[in-house]
């Protein structure tokens, strides 16, 4: 078997195979047999048929292409897997037949994306400042203003709007009096002291009562989500139809037991504990980030294949859509409040995706320089601990038994170990993350 390999642009490579005649035959056998079980001719059984009869009546080509298929499904892996040591394929590679005809060698070429070269900068002794998680007393003032909203009532008043009041406001957008597209909506709830529109648009509900109407205009800001809007003085037609009083509880013992909490001092206590570890998660997560920047930016990275980006900024778009869905949005609304097409907003995530491949890519490198990995222990226990978590969900639990799940859980684990070995090497200082 002849095997020659060419590079191309953009980290690709094509592979071009040739088997020759005699490679060739055994695979034409297997090819004629595999047609003939498919065939019916009279006076011959299913996978009995004479090679030259079989020729005849469905031509040769037909036994050739057959032959070609297998030949390919069955060299292929194995020479990718050669030609492409150490770097790794991504994406499918393309396939195709470039001379096949009787009585002559099969060639066929492969033309396939991998991971790009990189010359991977300083990882150890940089000597980075951590930031530490530290939550204060306005943290602690928000967060319990936050859950008295959370758990406020609404009383129907019939009086005049006040700050803090909630109202349904019918409300109709105007451009030099022309109606907006989409600019017109019933009953829309508007809480005083929320911006909301545009800013400014709140204050002008106040010391109105239900039934009365209203007639004003705003300029809109000059960054704002509707480009139609952008810069543009906008009139507005409202109309009261309800005012509502945001009654919030009192912080006291009654209000801590509804979190099932003796007392207020509980309920301060767990809360800080609560903000203080979401802190800290944030700010891990701020310092692995610039951790791994710092060496990003001693890296020299070779030309990133088309698919390798694309596949990342479609695993953004992914997770972006799903959080939404998880929220109880939909990804079609959230597309046009932004007033961008899907497309639009790919390209925008484009540098973020960038960022994310450079990232992977010097976890892998670092992984396999250092020989990290988790052991098949590691990834049991982790088995396990997933079991447990996600106990009588049987799709979930059927999941975690597949090689491929085990395989990806492999590589989140082993990223998970090369973070944490930077860390060791690389934080200037590890205080104690802590609350002023």
């Amino acid at each position: 078997m002849k095997v020659t390999k060419k590079e191309l642009e953009k980290s690709q490579i094509e592979v071009t195979i040739e088997l020759s005649l005699e490679e060739f035959k055994p695979y034409i056998e297997k090819g004629a047999l595999k047609v003939s079980e498919k065939v019916k001719i009279e006076g011959f059984r299913p996978g009995k048929v004479p090679y030259d009869v079989l020729k005849q009546k469905i031509g040769e080509m037909t036994i050739l292409e057959e032959a070609a298929h297998i030949a390919i499904m069955k060299t292929v892996d194995d020479i990718i897997e050669k030609e492409t040591a150490p770097r790794q394929p991504v994406g499918q590679p393309s396939v195709n037949i470039t001379k096949l005809a009787p009585g002559n060698p099969l060639e066929y070429k492969v033309t396939l994306a991998l991971l790009p070269m990189i010359e991977i900068g300083e990882y150890k002794g940089l000597k980075l400042k951590v930031q530490e998680a530290k939550i204060d007393k306005k943290d602690l003032e928000l967060a319990l203003q936050d859950l008295r909203e959370a758990r406020a009532q609404e009383k129907l008043v019939d009086r005049e709007i006040k700050e803090g009041d909630k109202a349904l406001v019918d409300v109709d957008l105007f451009l030099s009096k022309i109606p907006v597209e989409d600019g017109s909506h019933k009953n829309l709830p508007i809480k005083v002291g929320k911006d909301y529109f545009v800013p400014g648009f709140d204050k002008n509900l106040l010391g109105l009562k239900k039934g009365d109407t209203k007639e004003f205009s705003l300029v809109y800001p000059k960054k704002h989500h509707r480009q139609n809007l952008a810069d543009k003085k906008v009139d507005f037609k409202i109309k009261i139809n309800d005012v509502y009083e945001i009654v919030k509880p009192e912080l006291d013992d009654k209000f801590a037991a509804q979190f099932q909490l003796k007392n207020i001092e509980e309920l301060n206590k767990a809360l800080e504990e609560n903000l203080l570890n979401e802190k800290k998660r944030k700010t891990d997560l701020k310092n692995e980030s610039e951790m791994i920047a710092a060496i990003v930016a001693k890296t020299k990275f070779g030309d990133f294949p088309d698919v390798l980006v694309d596949n990342e900024s479609n695993n953004l778009m992914s997770e972006l859509e799903e959080n939404i869905i998880r929220q109880g949005g939909k990804f079609e609304d959230y597309l046009k409040h932004l007033n961008k097409s899907r497309n639009e907003l790919m390209l925008e995530m484009m540098p973020n995706a960038i960022k994310r491949v450079k990232s992977a890519l010097i976890i892998r490198e670092i992984a396999i320089r250092e020989e990290i990995a988790p052991t098949d222990k590691e990834i049991e226990e982790k088995i396990k601990q997933l079991k447990e978590q996600y106990q009588g969900q049987d799709n979930i639990l059927k999941m975690f038994e597949e090689a491929g799940y085990r395989s990806y859980l492999k590589n989140i684990l082993t990223n998970e170990k090369v973070i944490e070995k930077l860390k060791e090497w690389n934080y200037a200082n590890t205080g104690n993350q802590q609350k002023s």
